[in-house]
Order: structure tokens, then sequence, then C-alpha cells
């Protein structure tokens, strides 16, 4: 068997993933024709809010970095117990879109909002809360792209002909013991999303989204029979990650195993189903779906497809164990699994699938920040007069220069991309639930409430993951804080779990709490906009 290092893809399977990205710019080009109608801001961040049940539901799938990247890499590492990390993701539509779908729908209409930011500050009448909203939101999706780059850029590069690279190598600008296929993938990567986002904008991330979710799904269905046929089958690969893992690698929570105990089992249970309703990215789909029948069929959907995707990706990486024991990296399991079983076609369009996921996530979340930094930053507070022709060219060269900036952080990848994934996650939801569910359904909540449950949710996201980084030890708090698990994740970030707790949950409680506690002690809202949001027409609104 050659070594996991030494895999490379053939041509063909270059030339399979390139047609699917060509498909991917021309959708974007496609997207940007077809907004002509509507002011440039509504276009280009929401699509007119025009969005059918399908493009809600396959737009509002969590598939991303994490899904192809980091969470293969720890079912691969640590074994079964992973299903229950991820199995939370099966009634996650019923939360994500079933809990505050209608609401945010009304809300956004009746306030005029285009981003996270304004849909606050609007509903709560407080410019200061919009302003923290914006820093918040650009920090922690930030902090998520690196990752999000990082992993499209591991999955294109064993794609890369042999010959590419070692051109590429030597280059006089490549050195510094930089990885020249790493960083010839993140280039190509950069280049792909980066154009076909700022062009074609909120409509060309969507109908991107729709057709690789699509093509996710497909690659999917390809590759678990592969896998489950290389691998002799799902007995003798767990028999495999045994010897290679510890036993724990067939076991669940509470059979010894110190990775994924109860506490955290329940703690990403949080995470994925409820926490899910506060990220920014599932807030700005739920401004912009067409109507309440949408909303339905896509919670319908979307579980469909959640089964679809997840159940699988559960038995493909058990039998990765067996077919690449011993990879240098675990986060490099998809594509070297891939590039090994795939004829090189199929291999293309399998990678196609996780590629896909990374470029759909990404091209949503640049806009978000860019729509931060132009609508809620430049055009609310440094150029309030400024023409459309002006906006139109802020958006588009911001959205390439977060991109590239971005791709600048990554060239140093960080160490276990799903542990990104979750501190951006926790940090975003315990900033935006709670303001959210407050706003969205209790008359009495506060600007000043919203502003407190921001930051205290964001405060204990930040201390917990702080502590966890440097351990009480090292801050001399060892004798103040219970022992945390150690759950084998090791690397920079790694947070502190309190109680076996994820931060998750202690964050998301605290936010909660200091939401409702500051609402109930400062002056109540001016009823006539209460009566704009909780009024008896509420019925009549298309949302």
């Amino acid at each position: 068997m050659n070594p996991p290092e030494a895999i490379h893809a053939e041509l063909p399977t270059l030339l399979a993933l390139a047609a699917f990205t060509l498909i991917s710019l021309g959708l974007g080009f496609v997207a940007n024709l077809a907004q002509r109608k509507g002011k440039f801001l509504e276009k280009y961040f929401l699509g007119n809010r025009s969005l059918g049940a399908f493009a809600v539901a396959l737009t509002a799938a969590v598939m991303s970095g994490g899904t192809f990247v980091g969470f293969p890499s720890l079912v691969y590492s640590f074994g079964w117990v992973v299903g229950l990390w991820i199995a939370s993701y099966m009634v996650a539509p019923l939360t994500i879109l079933g809990v505050l779908g209608k609401r945010i729908g009304q809300l956004a209409r009746r306030t005029g909002a285009i981003t996270l930011p304004d849909l606050f500050r609007e509903r709560f009448g407080s410019p200061g809360l919009g302003i923290l909203t914006s820093v918040l939101v650009i920090f922690f999706l930030a902090t998520n792209l690196v990752a999000q780059f990082s992993a499209g850029a591991r999955i294109l590069k064993p794609a890369l002909p042999a010959t590419w690279v070692q051109t590429f190598a030597a280059h006089p600008l490549v050195g510094l013991n930089l990885d020249a296929g790493y960083l010839l993938a993140l280039a190509i990567f950069t280049a792909t999303v980066v154009f076909y986002t700022s062009y074609g904008g909120f409509l060309a991330a969507i109908w991107t989204d729709v057709f690789q979710s699509l093509i996710m799904a497909v690659g999917v269905m390809i590759l678990l029979p592969l896998a489950l046929a290389a691998s002799g089958g799902l007995a003798h690969a767990t028999e495999t990650g045994m010897k290679a893992a510890g036993d724990g690698f067939g076991f669940g929570p509470g059979a010894g195993r110190d990775f994924h105990p109860i506490g955290l089992a329940f703690s990403f249970f949080v995470m994925w189903a409820i926490t899910g309703m506060g990220q920014p990215s599932t807030l700005v789909r739920l401004m912009a779906f067409r109507d309440a029948r949408t909303l339905r069929f896509s919670i319908l959907y979307l579980t469909i497809y959640n089964a679809v995707i997840y159940i699988p990706l559960i038995f493909i990486f058990i039998a990765a164990r067996s077919i690449l024991p011993s990879l240098p990296s675990s986060d490099d399991v998809m594509p070297h699994l891939i590039v090994k079983l795939a004829n090189p076609y199929v291999a293309g369009l399998i990678l196609a699938a996780p590629y896909g996921a990374v470029l759909s996530t990404v091209s949503g979340w640049l806009l978000i920040v860019s729509s931060g930094l132009v609508h809620d930053i430049y055009q609310r507070y440094l150029h309030p007069t400024a023409r459309e022709r002006t906006i139109v060219w802020a958006s588009y060269g911001m959205t390439a220069l977060v991109g590239l900036a971005v791709a600048v952080v990554a060239i140093h990848p960080p160490r276990y991309l799903q542990m990104i994934v979750v501190f951006s996650s926790t940090g975003m939801a315990s900033s935006f639930l709670a303001p959210a569910v407050l706003g969205a359904f209790w008359r009495r909540a506060t600007a000043a409430g919203a502003i407190a449950s921001m930051a205290v949710g964001a405060g204990v996201t930040m201390t917990l993951y702080l502590i966890g980084r440097f351990t009480p030890e090292t801050l001399g708090l060892a004798n103040l804080l219970p022992p945390s698990p150690d759950i084998g994740t090791p690397g920079a970030l790694r947070p502190y779990y309190l109680l076996g707790l994820d931060p998750c949950v202690w964050a998301l409680l605290a936010s909660t709490v200091a939401g409702i506690a500051v609402s109930l002690v400062t002056k109540p809202p001016d009823p006539a906009r209460v009566r704009d949001f909780f009024g008896v027409d509420a019925a009549a609104d298309p949302a």
C-alpha cells in the first residue's frame, strides 16, 4: 500500500473537479444577470427575499469544511462515539427553521433589515447594539473562514498533478518551509470562491449551494459502497480501529471512554440542535425566504437531506480506519480516501462533494462579513450619503478583500479544523441566539438586555476557551476550578469543560439569564415600537 502522503490523483480527477468549478463560476455569472431588478443591497445580500423551499432547505444545511474534513477526522480518530456528536443534526431542521423561522421573517420584512445588525438595531432601537452585533459577527465568522479556506485547500491538494506542485515549489516566492501543494491549492480555491461570490452576490451563493448540495448527496452515495467493500465490512473496520486507537473506538460514552463522555454527548446535542438557531448564516437565510409555506416544506426537505448525508459519513469513515490505517494527519482522510478508492473520473465527482460544501459555506459567510463592513459600518456610519454605484464597488471590493485576507491567515493551517468550527459556532450562538429569541417573542425585552445577553455570551465563551488554552494550572486557577475531562483533542484551540460540559451550554445559559435579568431591571421598551412588532396585523405579513 502506498503511504498516504504519496497519494496523488490522476489528471482526469482534476478535469472532473475543474468542470465542477467552472459550473460554479457560471452560476455566479448567471446569478448576477438574474438580479437586475430591485435595490442593490437587497439583491446582493438577500436575493430580493425570494428563496423557495428547496433553496432554503439546501442552503440551511450545515455542510461545511467541518462536515467533510473535521467530522470525518474525528470519526476516523475516535470511532463510533462520534455518531453522538452529530446525532442532533437529525432534529436540527425542526429547531433551526421551525422555532425562529416565521418570526424572523416577519421582523425582517417589517424593519426592512438586510443584515443581522440591521435586524437587532431596528427591533430594539439601539445603534450601539447594531455595532456590537457587527463586531462579533465579523470576528467569529472570520475565525471560522480560516478553517474553511484551509479545508478547501486540503481537499483540492490531492487532485493536483505532482508536476504542477513541483513547478510551483520551484518558484522563488515559495519557501519558508511551506507546503507547496497546499499553497497552490489554497490559491486556486481562493481565486474561485472570491470571484464568483464577489460578482454574483447572494444569489450566486444560493444557486451554487443548491447545485453543490446535490453533488454532495451523489458523492456520499457513491463513496459508501466503495468504502464498505474496501474495508472488508464495518465489523472488520471497527476491530482495526480498536487495535489502533483503543477499545473506545468501538464503544460509546461511559465505557471507559475519554473522548466524548456523557457530559459532552449532551453538550453537542445542544450545540447542533439548539445553538444552530443562533448562527448568522441561518438567521440571514430566515430573512430571505419567500413565505410561510416555503418554510414548512424546507423543514421536511432538510430533515431528509441531513439523514442522507450524515449517517453514511459515519459508516464511510469507520471503514476508512482499516483502509488508511496510519495517516499522518486525520484531517486529510476524506480526500485521500476518495483518491485511493475511486476511478479517476468518479474521484473528481466525489471530491466535488466536500469541495462544494466548503465553497458554498465560504461564499455565504463572505457575504455576511462583507455586508457587515459595507452596509453596517461604511454606509451607516462613515459615508451615509454614498451613491449606489459607490456601494456596488465597495461590496465587490470588500468581499474580495476579506477573502484574500482570510487566505493569507490560512497559509499556516490550524490543527483539528473541527475545533475551530466548534469555537466559532459556540461564540456566534452564545452571542445572537438569546437576543434573537427574546426580541422575536418577548415584548418586555430591552436594548440593554440584548446588549448584556450578547456581551455575556461572547465573554463566557472566550473565557472558557482562554482557560482551556492555558489550562487552570498555568492561570493559577487549579484550586478554584474542578478538573476538566481530557477528550483527546490536542491543539492550541481547546476549551475548558466546566463540570464536563462544553462552553456552549454555559455560554448560552449565561446569555439567556443576562438578557432576561437586565431587561427586567431596565426601562420598558417604547410601547409604539412594541406595537410595530407585536401588533394584531401580524397575520397580514407574508412571512
